[in-house]
């Protein structure tokens, strides 16, 4: 993440503009890592006439934003924000794309905080936002199953996996509450990304593409959803082809 903010060879570096390791190394500012960070993507915030002039012409070009990881700048600072609001003046059709790692949410603590994360970018960012679930291909088959009902989370069932193992009735309560929150939204569901599986590569594109309604003017296609019930063709489909093998 503090190597570069875009991802896109040929069109912009934010290493051109400032680097995260000139900052820590500047005597006057004195910054850890992540204070760098934080001063570096509000120096880019002063400068977005840089990006436009590194952007060029961009008509129906698809450009991906690589955005550090540090959740601070999605829930505490307005950097992202701003952003987003100045790509959309350029007449952008911005969609987020939330990524978490699979290996991280097999246990119901940790995927309370990951999907927290993901629902605090997308209220703070006010965007159409693809949660996606990453490494899919580095989980066990045991892993897999276990992690499909962390797909599109039922956080009654979280509630009842968390009770069992809090003894504390303070954060029993708190943790209700939290999945509470949580389930009010409805907000956040996740597809599984395995980077060694074609479809479902294309899956996850096909959502992307059609929140942004990319090549609009190409054939409409529907991305791969999940219907009005709780069983999900998309994750059927995938687990179907990985669980069993």
């Amino acid at each position: 993440p503090a190597a570069g903010l875009f991802s896109s060879p040929g069109m912009a570096d934010i290493r051109e503009l400032i680097e995260v390791d000139d900052v820590m190394e500047d005597e006057s500012l004195r910054f850890g890592p992540n204070g760098g960070l934080v001063f570096c993507m509000e120096y880019f915030a002063n400068n977005f006439n840089w990006l436009e002039e590194s952007l060029g012409h961009v008509e129906d070009d698809y450009v991906l934003f690589d955005c550090p990881g540090q959740i601070e700048l999605y829930t505490h600072l307005p950097v992202m924000k701003q952003l987003v609001e100045q790509l959309q003046q350029w007449e952008f059709r911005v969609c987020g794309v939330f990524l978490v790692d699979s290996q991280f949410m097999v246990e119901s603590f940790k995927f309370i905080s990951g999907i927290l994360a993901a629902l605090s970018a997308m209220i703070s960012l006010e965007i159409p936002q693809i949660n996606i679930m990453t490494k899919m291909d580095l989980l066990s088959k045991k892993a897999k199953k276990e992690i499909e009902k962390y797909l599109d989370p039922d956080m009654y069932s979280m509630i009842e996996d968390s009770t069992n193992i809090l003894k504390s009735k303070m954060f029993k309560k708190l943790t209700k509450s939290i999945c509470g929150l949580i389930d009010d939204y409805g907000m956040v569901r996740f597809l599984p990304f395995d980077r060694s599986d074609e479809e479902s590569i294309n899956i996850v594109l096909q959502h992307i593409d059609f929140t942004i309604q990319y090549g609009e003017d190409l054939e409409f296609k529907e991305p791969k959803a999940c219907g009005e019930d709780k069983s999900s063709p998309l994750v059927d489909e995938y687990f179907q082809d990985h669980v069993d093998e």
